[in-house]
């Protein structure tokens, strides 16, 4: 029976086929067959009569590939006529095409599980949770013979306590499948880290995608390609901005239980080149639900993707004690029972933060109201209960205020946000960003980004449509 364990001792025509690689014939009048079914009878009596009316043995290696992977043992009871030489032949190759479809299955099998284990690698784990949105994802490797894919998703935190969601597909199958997506998922994160708006994103992936194009034409990229959604949402303004390279847009879901499609300008693969690619932006309701997923989802040979659509924007609807649940119902809502390739699905639901969560001062151009500023936004801390952090935070006000005045452009503005951290963020009309740099012992400035360094968690800067905006994040007192 499958799954039980049987021994062959060394005489025996199993075990005598597998140490010498060739086929064994043997039956009664044979010593070593004799004492065989001697012993198997003491072993299991019940099967006693069944082993006295055993004509013939015959054993032959099962190789493939110059491996031995098992043995195939075949028997004639009574009244049939023992094997013959003849039989061997066709035992012999029979056991010779058992033996490479098992191999076949053997190696497909070690690449799948390969390919999985190093997708789940390359994916994230245990997303963070900003306050910006609540998140629950899935994702579904296919059960094809074709092989794992190269479907991703992510969630990013952003400055400002804004937020990245982001899908992608390498379409094709298999270890290089995955490589690429793991590639492509590393770049991702590289570009959210430089701040980049969405279409701008997605113009350097692109970029990067021609660059593997021209470099291995073996690349599934080369003869496949691969698509991506890239969104951004911002808890202060509730504006979600997305830009998709060949992708699915994806699927809101409004507080009062209304769907509709996220209205996006559909872009090129990544790789084609050619085409710009455009951001969309919208302004949502505290409490929506966007759905970004991959085309494994709605996509089949045997579906209309209109029809797949319109069920996942019903499925969604569906009340769910969390979006985890939420996860779960609509995957088994709208998937086939065979889905023919992998399936990615992030849900995001927004928050936004409150009026009392935000403080913001138009600047006016002149060095002589710093001091007012930073007296203003000491008040402020202390109206959080943020009397510890002051001190630090009083002087990259002073710090980010002072640079903005001196070499930045009107307007000038200061905002101060309380979330999971303290940031403080500086926007002014010029597009040119400050760069880090050691002061010599001489120089009358210089320190000011250094100090701003060291004493907060993390700075940065990011290009704005009027300018830029210079920010610093400071973590909150316990308690």
């Amino acid at each position: 029976h499958l799954g039980e364990t049987d021994v062959y001792p060394p005489y025996s025509a199993p075990a005598r086929s597998l140490a010498q690689g060739r086929p064994v014939l043997s039956g009664p009048g044979d010593p070593d067959f004799d004492r065989w079914m001697r012993v198997r009878n003491e072993q299991a009596p019940h099967n006693r009569p069944y082993r006295e009316r055993v004509r013939s043995a015959l054993a032959v290696p099962l190789m493939a590939r110059g491996t031995t992977l098992g043995v195939a043992v075949a028997v004639r009871v009574a009244p049939q006529e023992p094997y013959v030489d003849d039989d061997i032949v066709l035992a012999q190759e029979l056991a010779s095409r058992a033996a490479v479809c098992i191999d076949n299955a053997r190696r497909f099998a070690r690449e799948r599980a390969t390919a999985l284990a190093l997708q789940h690698s390359l994916l994230p784990r245990g997303l963070p949770g900003p306050a910006a949105v609540e998140v629950a994802h899935r994702y579904l490797p296919s059960a094809s013979a074709a092989g794992i894919g190269g479907d991703w998703f992510d969630v990013i935190p952003l400055s400002g306590s804004r937020v990245a969601l982001v899908v992608g597909d390498v379409v094709g199958h298999g270890i290089p499948s995955t490589a690429t997506m793991g590639r492509l998922c590393t770049a991702v994160r590289t570009l959210a880290d430089v701040d980049l708006p969405p279409d701008e994103l997605l113009t350097h992936l692109d970029d990067l995608v021609t660059h593997l194009v021209a470099g291995d034409t073996g690349n599934e990229v080369a003869e496949l390609g691969a698509t991506c959604l890239y969104a951004v949402y911002d808890p202060v303004t509730r504006r979600l901005t997305a830009a998709g390279a060949g992708h699915p847009a994806p699927a809101v879901v409004l507080p009062d239980g209304t769907t509709r499609m996220f209205p996006m300008t559909a872009g090129p693969p990544l790789g084609v080149g050619g085409l710009p690619f455009e951001a969309t932006e919208l302004e949502l309701p505290e409490g929506s639900v966007v759905a970004l997923y991959t085309d494994g989802l709605i996509e089949d040979r045997d579906r209309d993707v209109d029809h797949a659509t319109g069920e996942l924007r019903h499925a969604l609807t569906a009340p769910a004690a969390s979006l985890e649940a939420l996860c779960d119902s609509v995957l088994k809502a709208v998937l086939p029972e065979e889905p023919s390739d992998d399936v990615a699905l992030l849900l995001a639901r927004t928050r936004a933060l409150g009026a009392d969560q935000i403080r913001t001062w138009d600047i006016l151009p002149d060095p002589a109201h710093v001091a007012a500023v930073r007296r203003s936004a000491t008040e402020a801390l202390t109206a959080w209960g943020l009397d510890e952090a002051a001190f630090v935070m009083e002087l990259v006000v002073s710090e980010l205020v002072t640079n903005a005045i001196r070499y930045g452009d009107p307007p000038i503005q200061l905002r101060l946000i309380r979330d999971g951290a303290l940031i403080c963020e500086v926007s002014d009309g010029s597009s040119t960003s400050p760069h880090l740099r050691r002061a010599h012992a001489y120089d009358e400035g210089g320190r000011g980004l250094l100090l701003v360094a060291q004493l907060t968690e993390r700075w940065g800067s990011r290009q704005t449509t009027t300018g830029k905006t210079i920010w610093a994040e400071q973590s909150l007192p316990t308690g």
